[in-house]
């Protein structure tokens, strides 16, 4: 009977050992399970962070890109108004630009209609000339805030 009480004995420790061994790796495992979930969730709150900010962006450069296109289709406008001001005197070219064709000729040889005609086509010219360089502008301006846009900086 002691024989049988030992190996009871004996087996009753071995399985305890078992026990606390199983128990403690069940832990450890546990342990590195609950960090690697937190190091998963701390991954996908920095990615949902820059889809946010990549959202943002792309809002922001369509937004520019709408202004863009607005000011583009105002442009449109702008050769025809240039010389309806020049020919109503609200606005005058500079004096080199006025009378650049008439000044190779003289009064004499230079008809009235000559005259009308070339005026008219300076007043055409300087409104494509004008357009042409609102249009620059306006390229400029919007490649510069698609520039601060994608920088983060604020402002137009």
């Amino acid at each position: 009977m002691t024989r049988l009480l030992s190996v009871a004995l004996v087996m009753t420790a071995v399985a305890a050992l078992l026990m606390g061994w199983r128990g403690s790796a069940a832990n450890a495992r546990a342990e590195r399970l609950a960090r690697e979930l937190a190091a998963a969730e701390d991954a996908v709150e920095d990615l949902s962070r820059a889809l946010d900010a990549e959202r943002a962006r792309a809002a922001e450069v369509a937004r520019i890109g709408a202004e863009h296109e607005e000011a583009r289709r105002d442009a449109e406008t702008v050769p025809a108004a240039v010389a309806a001001d020049l020919r109503a005197g609200t606005l005058r070219l500079r004096r080199e630009w006025a009378s650049c064709e008439t000044a190779r000729l003289s009064d004499a040889a230079a008809a009235a209609a000559e005259r009308d005609a070339l005026a008219g086509l300076r007043a055409e010219a300087a409104g494509r000339i004008v357009r042409i360089g609102r249009d620059a502008d306006d390229q400029l301006r919007a490649c510069q805030a698609v520039i601060r846009a994608y920088r983060g900086e604020s402002g137009q």
